[in-house]
């Protein structure tokens, strides 16, 4: 697999050096820096297992650890910044406002383990979703029972379809990139809507001369 280059390369390398822990390794990664798409390193694992340089069980186990110590380590980071920070900050943000979090901690408290779940099925949000919980201070029994169930669907799913296309896996990569960036400019959309509704809210409230809102 020398000839693959960029991230797919780079996870080639590590799996060339360390085998399934290496793959597991490149997933850990892929959690901690969303743009690193698994939707490349999984399909490859797969294809790795089927020409017999990696065991396949030891391939999907591995890849299900590195999910999980990558969410692990971006819920702490949600657990250490914690809601006082976070609080402070949005305080000074422009155009987000307290209550908007208060909301969403809301929402979060009724739908947490919905979010944490199928959230792993979600390309970029499938990392991020640890940090609320994080934050949120999710039961770390439960954050960990849902992020490894989500994640090993996730990750059978994309080695067994790299496995079974063989040298075609690259084909998955293809499919599952375009569905990443649908999904990312779908929430950039969701984000450029939630902002012009505020800038509006805003130059109301002033016209009409009432305080902003906190």
């Amino acid at each position: 697999m020398s000839d693959i280059g960029g991230i797919a390369g780079f996870a080639a390398d590590l799996m060339d050096w360390l085998g399934a822990p290496g793959a597991g390794l490149a997933v850990a990664l892929e959690n901690i820096f969303p743009p690193i798409p698994s939707e490349v390193i999984l399909p490859l694992a797969g294809f790795t297992a089927s020409v017999g340089d990696m065991n396949l069980a030891a391939a999907l186990v591995c890849t299900t650890i590195g999910s999980i110590v990558g969410a692990l380590a971006l819920y702490w980071i949600g657990q250490w910044f914690g809601r006082d920070r976070l609080y402070a900050v949005v305080a000074r943000m422009p155009l987000v406002k307290v209550t908007d979090v208060e909301k969403t901690e809301a929402w979060f408290a009724k739908h947490g383990t919905k979010a944490v779940f199928f959230g792993r099925f979600v390309p970029i949000f499938r990392s991020l979703i640890s940090i609320p919980a994080g934050l949120e201070r999710m039961p770390l029994r439960v954050f960990l029972t849902l992020t490894a169930l989500g994640s090993a669907i996730w990750n059978t799913l994309f080695i067994m379809l790299g496995y079974g296309l063989g040298n075609r896996w690259e084909t998955v990569s293809d499919v599952v990139g375009t569905y990443s960036k649908i999904v990312l400019v779908l929430a950039l959309v969701a984000i450029a809507a939630f902002l012009v509704v505020r800038v509006i809210q805003v130059r109301r409230r002033r016209q009409a001369g009432l305080p902003e809102e906190p």
